[in-house]
């Protein structure tokens, strides 16, 4: 399967079924997120255990990608150190700018597919908005804009 397709796939799976897509009560940490270019916007929450993430949560709207991509988020983050996570933040925001090499890829699993953005560069903050709202998060800042 090439990387089209994939992107095609994933996205349109992760849309329709998006993970963890709820209100996480309570939560540790959370923090809002909006892209003024679309209108998407959504909160990530985040239930901390120890330095783990014990559980992880977003709501909002936002297109598909925006949504997929949260969703890809969320399911890769469960149970991850805040390192990981943040290491991860810098991994994704690598691919949607820059691309990755085969190595990276392979590190990223589904969310690689994410890499099928960079064709559509006013669809790059959507996929990146649920990332910036996570580091926001682990950082205690409530608000981020993708402006």
């Amino acid at each position: 399967m090439d990387l089209r397709d994939l992107y095609r796939d994933v996205i349109v799976d992760h849309n329709r079924s998006p993970r963890n897509f709820r209100r996480l009560e309570p939560a540790d940490r959370r923090a809002q997120g909006f892209n003024p270019l679309c209108g998407d916007k959504l909160e990530v929450t985040l239930r901390m255990d120890g330095d783990r993430i014990g559980d992880i949560a977003f709501e909002g709207s936002g297109c598909a990608i925006s949504v997929a991509s949260a969703s890809l988020m969320t399911e890769r983050l469960k149970g991850r150190t805040e390192a990981e996570a943040r290491t991860l933040f810098d991994e994704v925001h690598a691919l949607l700018t820059n691309g990755a090499d085969e190595a990276g890829l392979a590190t990223l699993g589904k969310l690689a597919a994410l890499g099928g953005v960079r064709d559509y560069p006013t669809r790059v903050k959507c996929a990146s908005l649920c990332w910036h709202t996570l580091k926001a998060a682990l950082e205690d800042v409530e608000i981020v804009s993708t402006e």
